[in-house]
């Protein structure tokens, strides 16, 4: 079978596209965790009035955008760097820090597995226990951190969505400072949690010089085609990051929409108060009327596991020729092939999602109510 996270990604219409024999317009992808809102409108706006400056070099020191951002993180623009996405950002870190050894907890963003390989070092993972959900044991991730040169955490996690107390937190980055270990904490979800939920070390940076933290603008702003993230960590390593990036590795439209979105404060409030609304109506739907589980976590994407009757990958395929994308889960080592990943969209696609689910649970088993 072929699948279509062939790139080991969601989001993936051209491969969609061949496969199923649809226009990527006639479908609705809920296998890329982006907010269903679209881009910001004035976003949209600003881009038609600067096409032009594409003519021009894009500012290699990203100067107005870090101002911008320290500004919003009460940091220094010293501390931060901006990346071609957050995949950029990990792909630096790993090029420049040179970890012998990462640290990885299962389940996860494939990326950190995939580019620590890719530049040389060796994997040590430790897999999250399903009944903590999916958290590792405590006692084992301190020694994973311990035994290791780098280690990556996802808060909230990619793709359980599990996120980590404060007091977790504090408790790795003590353990990183202790052994010397680079502790890199992916929050590239964590804009799409209210306020009260950000659990964050953004504004302790200064007593962990080991610890980077990673921001995704892509997800939260729905520019996956401009590519837009940043790290915030100590400034003397964000220099030696630095030095590994390539100049004008971040284009000129998404730097201008970096700076533009910042002051979106009415479509952040409104993504919020979907994705929460939205969420809970989603997964009330498929517990009640599926009687799958789904399981808790925060973010704008839903963890499924399928009760009975079909695998991940056979849902994937009925879902797709039925004009909805879903993510498959049986590629992420510590889930199984009964799991599934669902972004969370507009209450309009969230209702087509739930009623083709229970259309194929039909086709696939007759006998359901």
């Amino acid at each position: 079978m072929v699948y279509i996270e062939k790139f080991g990604h969601g989001g993936d219409l051209l491969t969609a596209q061949q496969l199923f024999r649809k226009d990527p317009s006639q479908l609705l992808d809920f296998s890329a965790n982006i907010n269903p809102l679209g881009p910001p409108t004035c976003l949209l706006r600003l881009i038609k009035e600067q096409l032009e400056s594409i003519v021009h070099y894009p500012d290699p020191a990203h100067r107005v955008l870090k101002q911008k951002l320290a500004e919003k993180h009460f940091v220094s623009p010293e501390q931060i760097l901006i990346g071609n996405g957050a995949a950029e950002c990990i792909a630096l870190a790993i090029l420049a820090l040179q970890p012998e050894t990462v640290g990885v907890v299962y389940p996860c963003f494939s990326e950190y597995e995939q580019l620590a390989r890719a530049y040389g070092a060796t994997i040590n993972p430790i897999v999250g226990k399903e009944e903590n959900d999916f958290k590792p044991n405590r006692s084992e991730f301190l020694q994973l951190i311990a035994k290791t040169d780098l280690v990556f955490v996802g808060h909230p996690n990619n793709p359980t969505g599990v996120t980590y107390s404060k007091e977790e937190l504090v408790e790795m980055a003590e353990q990183a400072k202790k052994t010397n270990t680079y502790l890199i904490i992916d929050e590239a979800f964590i804009d799409f949690l209210p306020n009260e939920s950000r659990i964050t070390l953004l504004e302790e940076l200064q007593s962990w010089k080991q610890v980077i933290l990673v921001r995704s603008m892509t997800k939260f702003y729905a520019i996956p085609g401009l590519r837009l993230g940043y790290m915030v960590a100590e400034p003397s390593l964000i220099v030696k990051l630095q030095a590994k990036q390539v100049t004008w590795s971040v284009n000129q439209m998404a730097l201008l929409a970096g700076e533009a979105v910042l002051n979106e404060k009415v479509y952040e409030e409104e993504t919020i108060t979907l994705i929460q609304k939205q969420r809970s109506y989603v997964k009330t739907a498929i517990e009640e009327k599926l009687g799958w589980k789904v399981f808790p976590g925060q973010a704008n994407f839903l963890l499924v596991r399928i009760t009975a009757g079909i695998t991940a990958t056979g849902l994937q395929w009925r879902m797709g020729h039925k004009g909805i994308l879903i993510r498959s889960c049986n590629m992420y080592p510590g889930l199984t092939d009964q799991d599934f990943r669902i972004a969370i969209r507009t209450e309009e696609e969230n209702q087509c999602l739930i009623q083709a689910l229970i259309e194929v649970s039909k086709e696939v088993n007759p006998l359901c109510p």
